[in-house]
């Protein structure tokens, strides 16, 4: 399935759960035919438990839904939580669950990433929020920072259409070689209202995402903003941040300063020398944890979307982002982040690198060639294919039906 550019859309930015949550609730609320949903993560949480009372609701007056979830982001959902949709008619998918060993997850690689909510073929919700409270400020110091998009036009078919071909029973290779390799499509005519659906998976489209950060790299003529939380990136996409900044680009990255896991600063950490000496801003985020994966570019290009730039994101699990031309969009998010760099973010100063010495020597050049050669390190990593697993409608408890049958006899009597 290959996908082009699409005119004549209309495209709203939204910032965490507290404008996410309800646009998708409301979406779910109006439903009368259709619904499809993806996700990484689905906790039996205040929110989670919201959207199964809207899934339930608009299941119960007949709308068609197709939810896939991922066995690793959500292996913990109540049976009940599962059972009440599908009893009445949700078809509901585990991307590849497979069982714990000695108490520890085992399916860590190639992980259903994307986050996509289909609402009646209309209207459609793209980026990197998950169905959790963590997503709302309300969660605290540890709430995430993070983006999606509502879009509505043209492009909707081609989201609706990319999620149920990947709902079908149709799995891909989990192997490096043996695959034809698609080539991103271009946008000839750049102009307003346009968006592109582009993902990762493991057949054709392995470098889809990749290619298109590296193409807005080379193109950028004035400023680029990345916000990215997990950023441990390939050598090539590091070469394009750097080659920018050289030919005058004012190329600023926004990372974690407050991360929800410590590794991931120390990963970011290594690259700063190579990035920040080379004439990238690099900026840390430091009012909570930093969860998005959006960019800016000049005065027109954008991207929202599930993909990290990371070796996880950008070789081995599933993930979709919308690129977006649209100079309104574009100055919205433009704003967003200007916001963020100078209300809650700290720039890494030159004077704050690592010292130069053997060890960091030593250090960066292993971190280059893992970065370089981890594409096609990570193809053997593992050499299962994922499954989907669908959760078949329970049958109704014996109790039930005997209170059932008790009841209708009561209501008969004179």
């Amino acid at each position: 399935m290959n996908l082009t550019w699409r005119d004549g859309n209309r495209i709203r930015l939204l910032e965490n759960g507290e404008e996410f949550f309800p646009r998708v609730f409301g979406a779910i609320r109006r439903a009368q035919h259709t619904l499809l949903l993806e996700t990484f993560i689905l906790f039996n949480d205040e929110v989670g438990n919201a959207l199964h009372a809207e899934l339930l609701a608009a299941a119960k007056r007949g709308v068609k839904i197709e939810v896939m979830v991922d066995g690793y982001g959500s292996p913990d959902l109540p049976d009940e939580f599962v059972h009440s949709l599908t009893s009445e008619g949700v078809r509901f998918l585990y991307y590849d669950p497979r069982p714990p060993l000695f108490g520890m997850r085992t399916n860590i690689f190639r992980r259903l990433h994307r986050k996509i909510v289909v609402a009646d073929g209309s209207i459609a919700f793209v980026g990197g929020i998950n169905f959790s409270a963590e997503h709302n400020i309300s969660f605290g110091p540890q709430s995430k920072q993070d983006y999606a998009v509502e879009v509505k036009g043209p492009i909707v078919d081609d989201i609706a259409a990319f999620v149920r071909e990947q709902m079908g029973s149709r799995q891909q290779s989990s192997r490096w070689w043996g695959h034809r390799a698609h080539r991103p499509a271009r946008n000839a005519t750049p102009g307003d209202a346009q968006a592109l659906l582009v993902w990762r998976d493991n057949d054709a489209h392995r470098d889809d995402i990749e290619q298109h950060y590296m193409e807005m790299l080379r193109s950028a003529r004035q400023d680029v903003i990345i916000a990215n939380a997990y950023f441990f990136p390939g050598y090539r996409l590091l070469r394009e941040m750097k080659r920018a900044a050289q030919r005058g680009v004012r190329v600023r990255l926004i990372v974690q300063g407050e991360p929800d896991m410590p590794i991931v600063k120390v990963g970011a950490e290594l690259l700063y020398n190579y990035l920040v000496e080379g004439g990238v801003e690099v900026h840390e985020y430091c009012r909570r944890p930093l969860h998005a994966k959006i960019a800016v570019k000049d005065g027109q290009w954008a991207t929202v979307g599930s993909s990290n730039l990371d070796p996880l994101s950008l070789s081995l699990n599933l993930e979709a982002n919308l690129i977006i031309h649209d100079r309104e969009f574009n100055r919205q998010l433009r704003d967003n982040l200007e916001h963020l760099l100078q209300q809650d973010c700290k720039q890494v100063q030159e004077s704050q690198l690592p010292p130069k010495s053997w060890v960091q020597l030593t250090k960066s050049v292993v971190v280059f060639h893992f970065l370089r050669y981890f594409p096609a390190i990570a193809g053997w990593l593992p050499a299962h294919t994922p499954k989907l697993s669908q959760v078949p409608p329970p049958v109704q408890p014996e109790m039930e039906t005997q209170d059932r049958v008790a009841t209708d006899n009561h209501e008969v009597k004179p």
